[in-house]
């Protein structure tokens, strides 16, 4: 194990599955201030974590999207990937989205050891620094659909 990061080689070597997804309302998408020990702190996110094994993409991004902001929210469409290298971190993923919507509520901080706030904004508005996967998106120059 490294203990300058608690990764051992093995973990290094294999890239991880992220999902995020990207809550789309009213032409606005919801992000959050990231707080990370690992990477990204102090970046701006969209809701999401690691694919668990034997889960389904939607799934996940159903599952994040509750346990991070308790907003209910419904799948709409697999949304595009990218390829996530945080090399101050030597940390690999491979982000998969979702597009989802939430009808009803507004978002809670129900992690905010890992969360300093929720905020809808217009896709051009979103505030930066950007997190990588996000970054990665605007590059591509994606655009999901209703906003």
């Amino acid at each position: 194990m490294d203990s300058a990061n608690g990764q051992s080689m093995t973990d290094r070597a294999v890239p991880r599955i992220g999902v995020g997804v990207i809550i789309v309302r009213d032409g606005r998408v919801l992000v959050g201030l990231r707080r990370s020990a690992t990477h990204g702190d102090a970046t701006w996110q969209f809701p999401g974590g690691h694919l668990e094994f034997l889960e389904s993409i939607e799934v996940c991004a159903e599952r994040e999207a509750l346990e991070e902001t308790g907003l209910v929210v419904h799948a709409r469409s697999r949304g595009p990937y990218t390829n996530d290298v945080f090399a101050e971190n030597q940390r690999h993923y491979v982000t998969l989205f979702v597009v989802a919507e939430a009808p009803d509520g507004e978002p809670e901080r129900c992690e905010p050891e890992l969360c300093l706030e929720w905020r809808w904004c217009g896709w051009n508005e979103i505030p930066e620094p950007l997190f990588l996967p996000i970054a990665h998106l605007r590059e591509l120059g994606y655009r999901p659909p209703g906003v």
